[in-house]
């Protein structure tokens, strides 16, 4: 598996009957319940933001990002709790004036509805420009309009989306659903995912992969953006005197919890040539170059499997194959049994079309190995083993500008020999940053890919915030498992 981040474009958070603006403030809060004691008004506010795509469509068009091997492609939206850092914050007496940390409450995720709900225009929207807000000014309160530097009117805000073009609704909905006419109630809202706060510190993590993969194939179109805000009963609830927030960095923050989409799509290569046995399913793969650049052909081949004697086995004659990411085409052959081992086959890869060229067919050999080959049966116990590791395509303390990507290849060997192949062994990496002591983590452990030749991984910086940046590897030899610390450290930097 491999990962894409994709970060917002804009965002800005709503204020409850305001014309108060917040676009450019490093902190989201989400708030409700009662501001002025004396003179009780219910006061909520709700967070929009937009995704920029393109790297991700970029991908996809590419052929890096493919669903023909599998359709294992998610989406997350990650967003980092300003409380997460601080369990001191949790039910405080005051966060700041008379605000409270909110718990035990839902959060939804919403699309930003067309101007009719489900119908209708779209309803673009601009980011503005203030930092502060003010609960109680209107527009003909301009008292510390022009004093108050950060303070701003412009759109979006509650009323406006862009300076002359209203809401259909103000707030985007009427949670009360009190609309007969025209507009959008909470009803008629497409609410893509719930979050449960019980403590009030947990970051968000809202599953949007039915949404985004809808949009990316063409189902789901007209898309402006998206909302988080309380449900209706929070939003409304009448049953306290006191102001309860929750922080989230938005994509102004200066530090490293940029909100972003975290993408999760499969492109593991577990080449079997090598280690071809049987009763086992196999795979081959078959890769493709242009003066070392990945391409893709115009179609996926097909492969057959011809045994010792020179004949295509009948069931595995023109196997179809499908595009496991670009320029690399996948079959997986089924468990063979029957034949003599060790013996040698030949796999015949035909149908190779390239521009609309027909290419000649490619014939690779591999060694049927038995069964027996990959297990171990004695009366000792295995020795542990320590292994050491090289590295090409990222050098240690490399500064990386933020458009590189970089294909890292990782020779495994045990310690204290020479670089012997060591094939029988599953190799997984992670990465990520520090704070203090504090390990950030950017990757989860991702399975390293194996072909006949190496073992590598593509490291794209064009998604990562420019930062010093750790990887550690793990190595999984036959139920043994062994963590390698920060054996690559590099940083990455902003290209200007």
């Amino acid at each position: 598996m491999s990962i894409n981040n994709s970060y917002f474009i804009r965002n800005n958070t709503l204020l409850y009957n305001t014309y108060s603006n917040t676009g450019q403030a490093p902190i989201t809060e989400l708030f409700f319940g009662y501001i002025d004691k004396e003179n009780p008004n219910t006061i909520y506010s709700r967070f929009i933001f937009d995704l920029n795509l393109d790297l991700l469509n970029e991908k996809i068009s590419d052929g890096v990002i493919q669903t023909g091997c599998t359709s294992s492609m998610t989406h997350t939206l990650i967003m980092t709790n300003t409380a997460s850092f601080d369990l001191g914050l949790l039910n405080a007496t005051k966060l700041s004036g008379e605000i409270k940390r909110a718990s035990s409450f839902d959060l939804i995720l919403f699309r930003i509805p067309l101007s009719s709900g489900s119908t209708g225009s779209t309803q673009p929207w601009d980011e503005g420009v203030g930092k502060e807000f003010d609960l109680g000014i209107g527009l003909n309160d301009t008292e510390s309009t022009f004093t108050r530097r950060n303070f701003s009117l412009d759109p979006s805000n509650w009323f406006y989306r862009q300076t002359t073009l209203p809401w259909s609704t103000e707030g985007i909905y009427d949670n009360s659903n009190s609309i007969t006419g025209s507009g959008v109630n909470y009803s008629g809202l497409t609410i893509i995912a719930e979050q449960h706060f019980e403590f009030g510190n947990e970051n968000i993590s809202f599953d949007m992969t039915d949404e985004i993969n809808g949009i990316l194939n063409g189902a789901i179109t007209g898309v402006t953006g998206w909302g988080i805000a309380y449900k209706p009963n929070i939003e409304l609830f009448t049953g306290t005197t006191q102001y309860f927030s929750v922080g989230f960095f938005t994509r102004h923050t200066q530090t490293f919890y940029e909100p972003y989409l975290l993408t999760n799509y499969d492109d593991l290569i577990t080449d079997d040539r090598n280690l071809f046995s049987l009763g086992k399913p196999n795979k081959l793969y078959l890769y493709l170059y242009e003066d070392g650049n990945p391409i893709n052909l115009d179609s996926n081949p097909i492969v057959s499997l011809l045994d010792n004697s020179g004949d295509v086995i009948p069931s595995l004659s023109a196997v179809t194959t499908c595009r496991k990411t670009q320029g690399i085409y996948e079959v997986t052959i089924p468990a063979l049994l029957g034949y003599k081992s060790p013996c040698t086959f030949t796999d015949v890869w035909s149908g190779i079309t390239l521009n609309g060229v027909s290419l000649p067919n490619v014939e690779n050999e591999l060694v049927i190995q038995p069964y027996s080959k990959s297990i171990t049966i004695g009366t000792s116990t295995k020795e542990p083993a320590l292994y050491g590791f090289d590295y090409y395509g990222i050098k240690q303390d490399e500064k990386i500008l933020n458009t590189d990507l970089r294909k890292v290849g990782v020779i495994i060997k045990k310690q204290y020999t020479s670089n012997q192949p060591l094939e029988k062994i599953r190799a997984y990496y992670r990465v990520y940053v520090k704070e203090g002591q504090t390990e950030v983590q950017v990757q989860d452990w991702t399975q390293i890919n194996k072909t006949p030749n190496e073992h590598y991984f593509i490291f794209d910086t064009r998604d990562k915030i420019p930062n010093e940046y750790y990887i550690d590897l793990k190595l999984d030899v036959t139920g043994e498992i062994n963590t390698y610390k920060k054996q690559i450290k590099f940083q990455i930097v902003n290209k200007k």
